[in-house]
């Protein structure tokens, strides 16, 4: 079934596109895709298709991406803990960040540089390691549910150090900026 001149809007949004970059990718004009999407016109069907076939390419080659970032393990820490374990945890998995939880809630995020400046504030270590993690910690990561688009994954991830992806309110992964930059 040929879907109709209202999904040009609805698929071309979902995959944050401006109307003039679908135009240039179907060698179509800007105004015939305003046009089209807002139903003050009916085109040729030729230039529709051309229009979905571009389209679905988009999205086919979307999905591949978003199949190749796969959520990894959340490695967390619980907010009561002291900043000692949170240390050793991020020497024992190689990780920068990690999220701070209250039970199975993402609180808050520590991070290597969020110690680093407790110590370059001329705090003493041995103090700072037996505080509790959630004396220091940063906001919480961002969650998306775990059918997010990539573009919404890679718009989040240039603000953010990491995203956590959550399935029915529990979190279920981890997607961090090396994750996306797996995928080129």
């Amino acid at each position: 079934m040929f879907p109709t001149l209202e999904d040009i809007g609805k698929k071309r949004r979902q995959l944050g596109l401006k109307q003039a970059e679908l135009a240039k990718l179907a060698g179509v004009s800007q105004s015939l895709i305003a046009k089209l999407e807002s139903g003050k016109i009916d085109s040729s069907y030729t230039k529709v298709k051309t229009i979905f076939d571009v389209l679905e390419r988009l999205e086919a080659k979307t999905k591949i991406q978003e199949e190749k970032v796969v959520p990894n393990q959340v490695v967390a820490i619980q907010k009561d803990e002291p900043i000692s374990k949170v240390v050793q945890m991020m020497k024992e998995h190689g990780y920068s960040q990690i999220p701070v939880f209250n039970k199975k809630q993402s609180v808050g995020s520590i991070s290597e540089k969020t110690i680093l400046r407790e110590i370059l504030a001329g705090k003493d270590i041995a103090q700072i390691s037996k505080l509790p993690v959630e004396s220091i910690m940063e906001e919480a990561f961002p969650q998306v549910g775990d059918d997010a688009p990539l573009s919404l994954i890679s718009s989040l991830l240039q603000t953010y150090p990491a995203i956590l992806v959550s399935k029915k309110g529990n979190v279920t992964g981890i997607i961090t900026k090396a994750d996306l930059l797996r995928t080129v």
